[in-house]
């Protein structure tokens, strides 16, 4: 079986705008988890701070992860969050050892 691109992507929501960055999260799920190349995608909120969220994901290789980053529907999303985060989300790809 060939090697998996695992990503992990954290984001940190400002004061009071946690239940925004939810929502915009929220609406990458559907049409991602339907792209080629997609094995895995959920997002996961900390259990202890409600204003931390990360997406679980698991990609086929590099080539389907990059192609899922320039469709309209992550772009779309990456324009709404930047004012609702605390910094850039913090992504981070692995593969399995």
């Amino acid at each position: 079986m060939p090697a998996t691109v695992h990503v992990v992507p954290r984001f940190a929501a400002r004061s009071g705008k946690e239940d925004a960055l939810k929502a915009v999260l929220l609406t990458l799920v559907p049409p991602t988890r339907r792209e080629l190349g997609c094995y895995q995608y959920d997002l996961l909120i900390n259990n202890t701070d409600p204003g931390k969220f990360c997406f679980v994901e698991r990609w086929d290789d590099n080539a389907a992860l990059d192609q899922h980053l320039e469709t309209a529907h992550v772009k779309k999303a990456l324009d709404q969050l930047q004012d609702l985060v605390e910094a850039p989300p913090d992504i981070q790809r692995f593969t399995l050892v």
